[in-house]
C-alpha cells in the first residue's frame, strides 16, 4: 500500500488554502503508483464545490483550478474539478479520475467524498479497459522516443491496473501491488532505479526488447479480460450522481469541507 512516508507534512494546509471548499483531495501520480523519485513533484488532485451563485447565474465559477508551485523545495501540481465536471468524467469511463477518487492517500475528505466512493461499483464498466489501453499506448510511444524508465513503468502500471480492474472490479494503481504473478521479475529493479532520478534511462538486467514483449503480452491480456469480464457494459450511477450533485448544491459545504 502507498503511504505518506515520502510526502511533505504540509499537504493538508494546501487543501485548506483553496478558494472553494474541497469535497476531497488525494495524492495521485508517481507517489500513488509506487515509483516516486527523490525529485518527483507531488500531484494533488481533488474536487471543489462551486457555490450556487456561481452555477445558476450568468457568472459561472471555474470548472477546473490548477496551481503549480514550489514549497520547501518540493514541486506541487494541484488540480481540482468542480463536482459536476468530475462526476461527468467519472461517467465517461475515465480511469484517471476514478483513481483520484479511490486513492488511499487522502489529504482531505468529507461525507460527500465517501458517498462518491460508495458509488464506484455503479460507474466502473468494462469500457474502462479502453482508457487503460489508450493510456498505455501513449506512454509506450513516449518510451520509444526517450528510453526513460518513467514511461516504461507507466505503461506497465496502467496495463496491470486495467487487468486487475477487469478481473476484480477494484481500482489499484500501485505497481508494487500489481506485478506479482505476471512474470515481470525486473519491476522491483526498475522501481529502485527510478527512485534515484525522474529521468533515468532504462538499464540493468532488463532490455527494451524484453519490456516491449511483456507490454504486448499484457495488452493482449487486458483485451481478453475486457471481453470476458463480469463488469457491466454501462454505468448505472447517473441518477444517483444527479441527486448527489443537486443535494450538494442546495446544501453547500462550509469552508472547511465538513457538513
Amino acid at each position: 500500500m502507498p503511504t505518506f512516508d515520502d510526502l511533505p507534512g504540509w499537504l493538508d494546509t494546501i487543501a485548506r488554502e483553496q478558494p472553494y471548499p474541497l469535497v476531497f483531495a488525494t495524492i495521485s501520480g508517481a507517489h500513488l503508483y509506487g515509483f516516486a523519485s527523490v525529485d518527483s513533484d507531488v500531484d494533488l488532485r481533488g474536487v471543489h464545490m462551486l457555490p450556487p451563485d456561481e452555477v445558476v447565474g450568468l457568472r459561472h465559477g471555474p470548472e477546473t483550478l490548477q496551481h503549480l508551485g514550489v514549497r520547501d523545495g518540493v514541486e506541487l501540481d494541484l488540480v481540482t474539478h468542480d463536482l459536476l465536471k468530475f462526476c461527468r468524467l467519472l461517467l465517461k469511463n475515465n480511469g484517471y479520475v476514478a483513481e483520484q477518487l479511490l486513492s488511499p492517500l487522502v489529504v482531505a475528505t468529507s461525507p460527500l467524498h465517501q458517498e462518491l466512493v460508495a458509488l464506484a461499483p455503479r460507474f466502473v464498466t468494462r469500457h474502462h479497459a479502453h482508457h487503460y489501453l489508450g493510456f498505455a499506448a501513449t506512454q509506450w510511444k513516449l518510451f520509444e522516443r526517450n528510453g526513460e524508465l518513467k514511461p516504461a513503468l507507466y505503461t506497465l502500471r496502467v496495463l496491470l491496473t486495467g487487468i486487475h480492474l477487469m478481473r476484480t472490479g477494484q481500482v489499484i494503481a500501485d505497481l508494487r501491488q500489481l506485478w506479482h504473478g505476471f512474470d515481470l521479475p525486473y519491476v522491483p529493479e526498475m522501481i529502485a532505479a527510478k527512485r534515484e532520478g525522474e529521468h533515468h534511462k532504462l538499464a540493468g538486467t532488463v532490455t527494451p526488447q524484453q519490456v516491449a514483449a511483456d507490454v504486448t503480452r499484457l495488452q493482449c491480456v487486458l483485451e481478453q479480460d475486457a471481453a470476458t469480464t463480469t463488469l457491466p457494459d454501462r454505468a448505472t450511477a447517473y441518477d444517483a450522481m444527479h441527486d448527489l450533485i443537486v443535494d450538494a448544491r442546495l446544501d453547500p459545504l462550509p469552508s472547511d469541507g465538513r457538513r
